[in-house]
């Protein structure tokens, strides 16, 4: 059975009296620890498809199977529910809170978990894993843009999601601090995660082991 399995998925949306067709009939299969990259250019409606495989949308019609579970259709709470235990989220933007540390960024997750377990353990673990041991108490804006990244990169973990979803993650990176977000990633999914990651930049697919090309709303490779 798949990990994720998305069929005949459309999403519309209405602008006054238009409606726009942003996904057009997706079918889309990825197994458990696979590492897929999903490319295409400015509005072909690759953020769209990754919010609706992170349950942060639904489709407006087709069907969503998680774990074999229908998604389509879940109301927001359930929706929620499986974000916060089955899905780590990384963004271009960071998203990170600028009123707290590192350390109080990465637990926010946390606070939504009814069985956190030492969050605070994990977390430390994890910073120094990616170097980050000696940051915890800087905030956002003391750090570089790939060490932020970073800390978007253990927020994304510390539940110990089953999928990572990463949204042009090297966007607003340089080729070093790229490169070193990429091979965290490819850490990662050689452990055991599965990895998304919705792209434009031909270097980060690279990363994949499988390339998926969507374009004006439909995959077409």
């Amino acid at each position: 059975m798949a990990l994720i399995r998305l069929d005949g998925i459309v999403k519309t949306f209405r602008q006054g009296e238009l409606e726009v067709r942003v996904l057009k009939d997706i079918a889309l299969k990825v197994e458990r620890g696979e590492f897929v990259a999903i490319m295409g250019s400015s509005g072909s409606g690759k953020s769209t498809l990754m919010y609706i495989l992170g349950c942060l949308d639904t489709p407006t019609s087709g069907t969503y199977h998680l774990e074999g579970m229908d998604v389509s259709g879940l109301d927001d709470d359930a929706l929620s529910a499986i974000r916060n235990s089955k899905i780590g989220f990384i963004f271009q933007s960071f998203y990170l809170i600028p009123y707290l540390d590192v350390l109080e960024n990465v637990l926010v997750p946390t606070l939504y978990n009814p069985s956190p377990g030492d969050a605070r353990g994990r977390a430390l673990g994890l910073l120094d894993e990616v170097g980050l041991g000696e940051r915890i108490g800087f905030s956002p804006g003391e750090l570089s843009g790939g060490q932020k990244q970073r800390v978007a990169i253990v927020r994304a973990l510390i539940n110990d999601p089953d999928i990572i979803l990463a949204d042009e993650p090297t966007g607003q990176l340089d080729s070093s601090s790229s490169r070193q977000v990429m091979e965290i990633l490819e850490r990662l999914n050689r452990r055991g995660k599965t990895v998304i990651v919705v792209t434009h930049d031909p270097d980060t697919a690279g990363y994949a082991r499988r390339r998926i090309m969507i374009e004006d709303g439909r995959i077409i490779q």
